[in-house]
């Protein structure tokens, strides 16, 4: 295990609150807060495990989905371990104040991360301080929430502090919150999520909920074409993009299976009202090796509160195959038109950079 790997040798140069964090880790396995950076995918990171990294960058990725870095830091025998430290995308990093000239190679930096489970010198960042002062890993700055919308068209985002917090992060809440029947207990057992077998080393992204879930990095944007008949929402969580056919169709035939689902939609007073059915076979939807499968089942109903400066998503997921009951939850967004929805354009040689870690 990593959790006593550290650095010898002169430390830099830290301030006083970041000295205090690295005074309050436990070096044993143990459990401490949640890291400050909340986005991860599911790659085999242990995020109850924080290990410190004192070092030198060798190579800075400003990429989708994920920032990366590598960093040369001595273990406790001194000798040098190349480590990548992974981060959140490059579009919710650049909200916490990183560029691409963040860091550049030969900085001295300090890390505090979440080691991969398997051994190898790979974590996920939880906070950074740089010689010389800059402290990087709070969280973004917050909307304030106070624009309002004539309806539920725009652009929405959650408030972090206002979304549900489970040990673990994302993967403590599916933990949490989806009980696997017998077949998908052995097929979480099975999952090697630092594999090709991950659907993340395709820059294969995660059917709704995910980008509820994931509201909280990635607005979410939603439009109405009345003529059409098609609502269409849009996430920047992988580029996705579902089109909600508002014209009375039913879904297809079981037979035709669609990596975002097929979504059909109807209006309830004000309450939109979405029903997807039909969606690919997936490996890893939940962070956690759990599958969906062709029995997945999503209603979402979205209507606008607070005066039209929130959206209210409650939602339902089941899926027999996999799930034995069906998970139920909400969320509130705030309007945030100014924040733009740039393109997420997953970089293959990016979302693969877990793997290379592995023999």
């Amino acid at each position: 295990m990593l959790s006593n790997r550290g650095l010898r040798g002169p430390a830099p140069s830290v301030t006083p609150a970041f000295a205090s964090i690295c005074a309050a880790l436990t070096f044993g396995g143990l459990s401490i807060a949640p890291p400050l950076l909340a986005h991860h995918s599911d790659a085999g990171l242990d995020m109850q495990k924080t290990i410190m990294l004192d070092g030198t960058v060798k190579q800075f990725y400003f990429r989708n989905p994920h920032v990366y870095f590598t960093l040369a830091a001595a273990d406790a025998n001194g000798q040098l371990v190349e480590w990548s430290v992974q981060m959140g995308s490059a579009a919710a990093s650049a909200r916490q104040g990183w560029s691409r000239d963040t860091l550049v190679p030969g900085d001295h930096v300090l890390v505090a991360a979440h080691p991969a489970t398997n051994g190898r010198p790979y974590a996920i960042l939880s906070s950074l301080e740089k010689e010389g002062g800059l402290r990087l890993g709070e969280a973004e700055p917050e909307p304030e929430g106070t624009l309002s919308a004539a309806s539920i068209e725009g652009r929405w985002l959650q408030k972090l502090s206002e979304a549900p917090r489970y040990p673990g992060g994302i993967d403590g809440y599916f933990r949490a919150t989806l009980e696997p029947t017998p077949k998908g207990r052995q097929a979480q057992a099975a999952f090697d999520a630092l594999s090709a077998e991950n659907p993340e080393a395709r820059c294969i992204g995660r059917p709704t909920p995910a980008m509820i879930h994931s509201s909280t990095r990635y607005p979410i944007e939603i439009s109405i074409d009345e003529a059409a008949a098609i609502v269409t929402i849009r996430s920047q969580y992988w580029d996705e993009r579902r089109t909600v056919y508002m014209d009375g169709r039913p879904h297809p035939g079981g037979e035709e299976r669609f990596p975002s689902g097929h979504s059909i939609g109807w209006w309830e007073d004000d309450v939109l009202v979405v029903d997807t059915r039909n969606f690919s076979d997936h490996r890893s939807p939940y962070q956690i090796g759990l599958p969906s499968g062709a029995q997945k089942h999503v209603v979402e109903r979205y209507r606008l509160t607070a005066g039209g400066t929130r959206l209210t998503i409650d939602f339902m997921l089941e899926d027999p195959e996999y799930l034995v009951e069906a998970m139920n939850d909400a969320r509130e967004l705030v309007y945030v038109p100014e924040i733009e929805m740039t393109q997420f354009n997953c970089d293959p040689e990016a979302t693969r950079a877990f793997m290379r870690v592995v023999d």
